[in-house]
C-alpha cells in the first residue's frame, strides 16, 4: 500500500500574511503621523501657509499639464477653451503662492459656509426621516456642522490663518492613531 502524501496547506489569505510581516512599518507610520500632527498643532499658521504653497504649486503643475495636452491636440475644437482653463489654473496657482494669507482666508470662508449648508441639509433630512431609527444622530451631525461652520465664520478673517493648519494637524493625528490601531490588530492575526 502506498501512502498518500498530503499536499501542503494552501494559504487562503496571502495578503494578511504580508500585512502581518510588515505591521511594524504601519505602526511606525502611525507614530510618525502623530508626531508631525503634534508639531503641526503648535504651528498652525505655518502649516496653513505651507499647505497653501503646495496647493498653489499643484495648480501651476495642473495648468502646465493642460497646456501640454492642448499642444498635443491642436485640432480639437475645444483647444481654445482648454487653453483658457490652463491659464486660469496657472494664474490661480500664482495668486495662491503670491498671497497665501488671502488664499487661506477665502478658502476658510468657503469651508465655513459649506459646513453651515451641509449642517442645515442634514437637519432637514433628519426631520424628514424622524420616524426612522438613528435620525437623532443625523440631526446631531447637522447641528455640529452648523456650529463648526458658524464658529469658523464668526472668527473670519482671522480663522483663515489657523483653521486649515489645525485641520491638517488633527487629520495627521487621527490618521496616526488609525494606523497604530490597525497595525496592532494586524499583529494579532493568527
Amino acid at each position: 500500500m502506498s501512502e498518500q502524501q498530503s499536499a501542503p496547506p494552501i494559504d487562503v489569505n496571502p495578503v494578511s500574511n504580508i500585512l502581518k510581516r510588515s505591521w511594524g512599518w504601519l505602526f511606525g507610520l502611525g507614530v510618525f503621523f502623530i508626531i508631525f500632527g503634534g508639531i503641526g498643532l503648535t504651528m498652525t499658521i505655518g502649516l496653513t501657509l505651507f499647505s497653501m504653497f503646495v496647493f498653489g504649486m499643484l495648480l501651476i503643475i495642473a495648468g502646465i499639464t493642460q497646456f501640454v495636452d492642448v499642444c498635443r491636440c491642436r485640432e480639437w475644437q475645444g483647444s481654445v477653451w482648454h487653453s483658457l482653463v490652463a491659464l486660469l489654473y496657472i494664474a490661480g496657482g500664482c495668486l495662491v503662492i503670491y498671497d497665501p494669507f488671502l488664499a487661506s482666508t477665502l478658502i476658510t470662508a468657503m469651508l465655513g459656509g459649506i459646513l453651515v449648508i451641509i449642517g442645515i441639509t442634514r437637519m432637514i433630512m433628519a426631520v424628514h426621516i424622524r420616524k426612522s431609527r438613528g435620525f437623532g444622530w443625523l440631526l446631531l451631525s447637522g447641528l455640529a456642522a452648523v456650529v463648526l461652520g458658524g464658529l469658523i465664520i464668526s472668527q473670519w478673517p482671522f480663522s483663515g490663518l489657523w483653521f486649515i493648519g489645525l485641520f491638517i494637524a488633527i487629520e495627521l493625528i487621527i490618521s496616526g492613531w488609525t494606523y497604530i490601531l490597525l497595525a496592532l490588530s494586524i499583529r494579532q492575526i493568527k
